[in-house]
């Protein structure tokens, strides 16, 4: 069963149902042909059919199911117009030499490069002729006979196209389910990646959150410091305004002296013009006089020139108050919205575990849909070795809370501070009339806060909140 060539012709496992038996027609086709001498194959190219240089014409027993099925072959040649728009006459002429030697049927079939069957012809045998087949061609019977095998060939081929498409559905079926589940494996991946990146983030806030309440801090001590200098500023402030007002009471009370010496030197002159020298005396007094009043002068102009210095080292400082505030305010802001981002991310967090818990349902649903497929037990099997251990809820420990007696013993510290107002981490002691807020900030000042249950711990037990925030990575 070989050929002229050397070069096997391409063949494929194709099913029946996806076939066109229409492209190529073959003619002429004998119902048998004599053994030992040479076979001419007659069959015309349709238009529906583009010929290539791997097309292959083979002789192939009735019954076969695949290409690779072939007793011998011939490649087909191509035709002068490959690509013309009508019907092309091709012949084959197969040698004696390669032909069957049995009297079974046999058929040509037109099977292009990619293994697809395009054409087939009516069963023929390969016997000597005799008269008693000339005699049975002419009767009715061994056509009765003929047509009869041919309806039971029909019948068993339409059998295993039906089969064929069976199993066919079925393995597509399967690899459905089977698309499915990777596809919901790749789900839980992709989600899984997701709260990696979760968590990233929420450390990076954290940590962002927790320099910005440093800096906070930081900014809050300085503007302290300029509340205390703008304070002594103004203590001296008040001490300059104070002098100054002495010293214009003081320089008023010399110039109503003056007032009254001119008042009376007039005096003296209208009254006694003999009495010059007391008059050249109280000039001297005068200008003596004058000589204070001038360096009182100078030092209200001094006083003054101070007080506008201190006014404009004050305004400087109440712009650089107000600056600081307005710096305090935007990084309460930040902070502000550093936690509602947190808040946000919680969220997505909660919504992002809701919906693998939804998959890993859908995926338990479609392992045991698997477990009950009968001719596909050992893929069920794979399948379900690769299908994701299911984890615990979110929100739960693996290893359950060791902490719980701890937190209990806490929450008994703070109720009992509520009626001797004693802090209970530092045992000290606060007055009656302390603010609530005031009292309860200090006493949280000594908690850690877990982030994702809201469970609290002293700080000196920060290993145990170490070990607690472990258990929720376990998760």
């Amino acid at each position: 069963m070989m050929d002229e060539t050397s070069d096997e012709p391409p063949t494929s496992a194709v099913l029946l149902d996806n076939c066109h038996f229409s492209q190529v027609i073959f003619n002429n086709v004998e119902k048998f042909y004599v053994p030992g001498g040479d076979v001419i194959c007659y069959y015309t190219l349709t238009h529906n059919i583009v010929p290539r240089g791997k097309d292959w014409v083979g002789i192939f027993r009735v019954g076969w199911k695949t290409t690779r099925e072939y007793y011998t072959f011939m490649w087909a040649p191509l035709p002068s117009d490959v690509h013309g728009d009508t019907a092309v006459q091709q012949q084959i002429q197969f040698k004696a030499y390669y032909l069957p030697k049995d009297d079974e049927y046999y058929q040509f079939c037109y099977i292009d490069q990619d293994g697809m069957v395009r054409g087939a012809s009516v069963p023929f045998q390969f016997r000597a002729e005799s008269e008693d087949d000339i005699l049975v061609v002419t009767t009715q019977g061994e056509v009765e006979e003929i047509e009869l095998q041919n309806k039971n060939l029909l019948k068993e081929n339409e059998e295993l196209q039906a089969t064929c498409a069976s199993l066919q559905k079925q393995n597509t079926e399967l690899q459905e389910e089977l698309k499915k589940t990777q596809k919901l494996q790749n789900g839980l991946e992709s989600l899984r990646r997701s709260k990696e990146e979760l968590e990233l983030e929420l450390n990076s806030l954290k940590k962002e959150n927790k320099h910005l309440k440093e800096l906070d801090e930081c900014r809050e001590a300085e503007l302290h410091q300029f509340k205390e200098q703008i304070q002594n500023v103004t203590s001296e402030k008040v001490n300059l305004e104070t002098r100054l007002k002495t010293a214009l009471d003081h320089m008023d009370q010399l110039q109503s002296q003056v007032l009254n010496y001119e008042k009376d030197m007039d005096n003296l002159v209208r009254m006694d013009h003999d009495k010059t020298e007391q008059l050249e005396s109280l000039k001297e007094e005068n200008r003596q006089l004058c000589m204070t009043v001038t360096q009182q002068k100078e030092q209200k102009k001094e006083l003054e020139h101070r007080l506008e210095n201190l006014k404009g080292t004050e305004a400087n400082l109440s712009l650089r108050l107000q600056s600081e505030q307005q710096q305090n305010r935007d990084l309460m802001k930040e902070l502000e919205e550093q936690r509602h981002l947190f808040q946000m991310l919680q969220a997505k967090k909660n919504e992002s575990d809701e919906e693998k818990q939804k998959l890993r349902e859908e995926n338990d649903t479609l392992l045991r849909h698997l477990s009950q497929t009968r001719d596909v037990s050992s893929f069920s099997a794979a399948s379900q070795a690769q299908a994701p251990v299911p984890t615990p809820e979110a929100g739960c420990l693996v290893f359950g809370n060791p902490y719980y007696a701890a937190e209990a013993n806490l929450e008994s510290k703070v109720a009992r501070t509520d009626s001797i107002r004693k802090c209970p981490m530092c045992n000290d002691i606060f007055p009656e009339d302390i603010e609530a807020s005031d009292y309860e900030a200090h006493v949280q000042s000594h908690l850690l806060e877990c982030p994702l249950c809201n469970e609290t711990f002293e700080k000196s037990n920060q290993q145990v909140f170490d070990d607690h925030i472990f258990c929720h990575g376990l998760e």
